[in-house]
């Protein structure tokens, strides 16, 4: 193993170590309304934001239920759904992920409460760690009625059972549309696991979801 390799792995079991031993503040993490008769129909959708969408996406394209995650822009305009443009902060978007998922085997719900225990911070306002702007910020977009009054009751329960010891900055905002990232970012989690960058601040969000939620994650991912 090189030098940079071993510095890698190190760095990947220390972060992990960090994650896992702070576990217990989500022991009871509490659950999600439920979804309404409306949301279990058919194949949905959800998009969410919580910084940048490579870990974003790595986490919930391995929750069982899920059929597709993809990387991309909400918020703004089509014209500036690029990646040099939206690294501006000055476009109205957020790195997003769109999933698209089977409601008879995981909730919207269920999804929310991965999106707000694992997937990132929904404290910090306008960035996700290293990560600062408006196009880092916490977002649900939601696609319906059923999934706002899921979404902002949520928040609610969340805030007032005091999970977090600052409030909870997340915005709820109707679904305008989504545009998808370049090709490059696709599954870039998967494809670039040694990556600096996915080592320190996203190989953790994996640790921590395989640890805190195993029911919920496909075997071998």
């Amino acid at each position: 193993m090189s030098r940079s390799s071993k510095l890698i792995a190190m760095l990947a079991a220390a972060a992990v170590m960090l994650v896992t031993g702070a576990l217990g503040a989500f022991a009871d993490f509490p659950a999600a309304p439920k979804d309404t008769a409306a949301m279990m129909k058919g194949t949905q959708t959800a998009v969410l934001a919580g910084g940048c969408f490579w870990g974003m996406e790595g986490v919930f394209e391995r929750l069982k239920g899920v059929v597709d995650v993809t990387a991309g822009y909400s918020g703004g305009a089509k014209e500036t759904a690029f990646y040099e443009m939206v690294g501006s902060g000055t476009t109205g978007h957020a790195e997003s992920v769109q999933i698209h998922f089977d409601p008879t085997t995981i909730s919207y719900g269920t999804i929310l409460k991965v999106f707000f225990s694992v997937a990132h911070d929904p404290t910090q306002l306008n960035y996700q760690g290293p990560d600062h702007g408006t196009q880092y910020r916490s977002v649900i977009f939601y696609a319906n009625d059923g999934q706002k009054q899921v979404a902002e009751a949520y928040i609610r329960e969340l805030d007032a059972a005091k999970v977090y010891p600052q409030k909870i900055v997340t915005q709820v905002v109707p679904l305008k549309a989504f545009y998808p990232a370049e090709d490059y970012h696709q599954k870039f989690l998967d494809k670039n696991p040694d990556y600096p960058y996915i080592v320190y601040w996203d190989l953790p969000k994996l640790a921590n979801l395989k640890h805190t939620y195993p029911d919920l994650v496909v075997e071998g991912m």
